[in-house]
């Protein structure tokens, strides 16, 4: 078997350099599109509704990876975002403001019907320019404060927004502004209208017989756009200067990096892609309500982005599908299959939290840097420490970070 192993890596390493970098990204996409076709001959996969939200989790952990593993701010009110997206999708794609009649390119929807109602393709871009404004104001009065003190502040930001939108009702603000506890429901459904339904593409997602392959692929494509931009975002000169504040921010400050302006944009682009994620879950779920939008959720998005390795793309995408694959459906398996061997019921989810964090506790324990880690980070926790250039570390081998001077 090692001989066999190592044929193969020496046949890989042959391969030209765009086939190792291309290949096995093309080949996962592939999977990932085809997958409602074949996840009925996979017992213990996710089915395909399930599928659709594991997506929009691992779209906002890579909104917050921006935010948390490119700049190094530690974001504790991610889910914000993610409300705000969604009740931008609540807004401009229902029945809630009935004293308004306004339509603009919105699908399955009767002309006479009440209510703001425009495409949600479009909504989706609204929503994602909204929370980057958003983003920009809860940003700018906050990060001036740098670790503890920044993390307080956003958890504040996190648990203002929740009790906003379960309040900001007639009993609340004297305007039905959020219904309150209820949510807003129904949303209007995504579609391509009659037009574009005349050469092949779905009229409206909600009444097809596919309904949920509809979404998921729709999920993907939006994924594989986070992914996109949050690769080019990285090797970008704004990427780098995130990740020379990370490091360091007084070097970085010393180097000329506007500390204040590169770290607003990053929260800005965390927000982008949050709020879109927020407003296409509310549109699949056909509702935004309150009860989603509570704190946890932001440690949850945390959890997949340590789970995964803080700054790394591809490791957030695994952190975050497994995680969220546990939320959805693997405690609940898994706790049946350990009640049937032990002969009683066990409720594993109830306990979810607590596994959570056991596994985030053994990976740092384990392997810090994540599953899939960071190449700059790995090299820092595996060979550089702090007071060691990374020059005497290579020459010198790790562990000989001593202070000069002190013998």
């Amino acid at each position: 078997m090692s001989e066999q192993l190592a044929t193969l890596k020496s046949r890989w390493a042959e391969q030209p350099e765009v086939v190792r970098r291309y290949a096995l990204p093309a080949g996962a996409i592939v999977l990932a599109v085809l997958y409602p076709f074949y996840v009925d001959l996979l017992p213990g996969f996710p089915v395909t509704s399930i599928a659709v939200v594991m997506l929009v989790f691992t779209m906002m952990a890579l909104g917050l990876n921006i935010v948390v593993g490119y700049a190094g701010l530690l974001d504790l009110g991610y889910v914000a975002f993610y409300a705000a997206g969604a009740y931008i999708a609540a807004w401009l794609a229902s029945l809630h403001f009935e004293d308004i009649s306004f339509h603009f390119g919105a699908v399955g929807v009767a002309d006479d019907a009440p209510g703001i109602h425009i495409s949600v393709w479009l909504v989706l871009i609204i929503a994602g320019l909204f929370t980057t404004v958003v983003g920009i104001l809860i940003g700018l009065p906050t990060l001036r404060l740098r670790g503890d003190y920044l993390a307080i502040v956003t958890l504040g930001f996190g648990e203002i927004i929740p009790q906003f939108v379960r309040n900001a009702d007639e009993a609340g603000i004297g305007f039905d502004l959020t219904h309150g506890t209820f949510g807003i429901n129904p949303i209007d459904s995504i579609g391509f209208g009659e037009t574009l339904g005349a050469v092949g593409l779905p009229d409206v997602y909600r009444t097809s017989s596919s309904r949920a392959e509809l979404f998921y692929w729709t999920a993907l494509a939006l994924l594989l756009f986070t992914v996109f931009c949050s690769i080019r975002l990285r090797d970008s000169r704004l990427g780098r200067a995130w990740i020379a504040i990370r490091e360091d921010e007084t070097a970085a400050a010393a180097m000329g990096v506007p500390l204040m302006r590169t770290k607003t944009w990053s929260y800005a682009m965390g927000a982008f892609f949050g709020g879109i994620a927020g407003a296409f879950y509310a549109v699949y779920k056909s509702g935004a309500f309150p009860a989603d939008f509570y704190f946890q959720f932001s440690v949850f998005l945390l959890c997949m982005v340590i789970l995964g390795g803080m700054g790394s793309v591809w490791g957030v995408i695994v952190g975050a599908l497994i995680l969220s694959w546990l939320d959805r459906a693997g405690l609940a398996e898994l706790g049946k299959e350990f009640g049937d061997l032990v002969g009683r019921e066990i409720d594993v989810p109830k306990y979810a939290f607590g596994i959570y964090g056991g596994i985030i506790v053994v990976m740092m324990l384990v392997r810090p840097t994540g599953l899939i880690p960071e190449s700059r980070h790995k090299i820092e926790m595996e060979e550089g420490v702090h007071d060691t250039p990374l020059y005497d570390v290579q020459h010198e081998g790790p562990g000989t970070g001593r202070i000069r001077g002190d013998g």
